[in-house]
């Protein structure tokens, strides 16, 4: 390869002099390793991309970035990534988060930006338990798993999120597996390319809380059928799902939403006289 033909960004000028702090094995270090890659794929600059989070383990992604980062308060990384990438379209936006922080406090923010359909890129990392606060139950926990805080489980139905996603119009639905890097990279390069509000779910185990989740890497594998953009035929598929499909599983072209902007109102105090009374 030529000097001229190298790319100018690799994974590693997205990555920050940060070191994480997550547990040994986890999954959230192969996620942002695959984040990286995808941003280094689509040659994004990274003073042109933002990745919002809220709280939890996930949720320190930024930091690790290279990027702008936002690190909001508990369920609200989409309303501030929503604001940001109508103010500013011109950045790529990119919001990371967990199970518990996306579909629990944050779960009906999680509804309504599928419904406004706004071009940013979500990925959640689930494993099925609050790591950070030592093991609870989250929202996509089976109902029979049990802890010494939860003795014989909730006994409550997960949380359905691909087929809630589907249902409140997310653009681009797609699964990812933890264990396979290089293969989320390619899944994520894909949401970010995808007009509108792209949702991409990993697999990401939690080896201190849930170590039954190594298994994971004999459960997961690619789709057997082929992505769709027929909603009729998504909702059956996910409702059936066995929850370890892997790959896109659903993709829309409906037109992402962008409020208008008036190109003349620059001025702040003109802003303030707008609203006058």
């Amino acid at each position: 390869m030529t000097a001229e033909s190298a790319p100018a960004f690799a994974a590693k000028d997205f990555k920050s002099d940060i070191k994480p702090v997550w547990c040994p094995g986890c999954g959230d270090y192969s996620v942002l390793s695959s984040v990286t890659k995808a941003l280094a794929e689509l040659q994004t600059p990274p003073e042109d991309v933002a990745v919002v989070s809220g709280i939890g383990c996930s949720s320190r992604i930024p930091a690790y970035t290279n990027c702008y980062g936002f690190h909001g308060v508990h369920g609200r990384a989409l309303p501030l990534a929503i604001g940001l990438k109508v103010s500013r379209p011109d950045l790529t936006v990119i919001v990371t988060g967990g199970d518990g922080d996306g579909y629990s406090i944050g779960g009906n923010h999680f509804l309504h930006a599928c419904r406004r359909n706004v071009d940013m890129t979500y990925i959640v990392m689930d494993n099925q338990v609050y790591g950070m606060t030592k093991g609870q139950p989250s929202p996509t926990t089976e109902p029979d798993w049990e802890s010494g805080l939860v003795p014989g489980g909730t006994r409550i139905r997960p949380f359905m999120p691909l087929v809630v996603a589907l249902a409140s119009g997310a653009n681009f639905i797609a699964r990812g597996f933890s264990g396979d890097p290089n293969g989320t990279a390619q899944l994520i390069a894909e949401a970010i390319r995808h007009p509108g509000f792209s949702f991409v779910e990993v697999l990401s185990p939690c080896v201190t809380f849930r170590p039954e989740q190594r298994n994971w890497k004999h459960e997961t594998h690619p789709a057997p059928v082929e992505a769709t953009n027929d909603r009729g035929r998504a909702a059956r598929r996910l409702a059936t799902d066995d929850g370890f499909n892997t790959g896109v599983l659903f993709y829309d072209n409906r037109a992402p939403y962008m409020p208008p902007v008036d190109a003349n109102l620059t001025d702040v105090q003109q802003f303030d006289r707008e609203f006058a009374v």
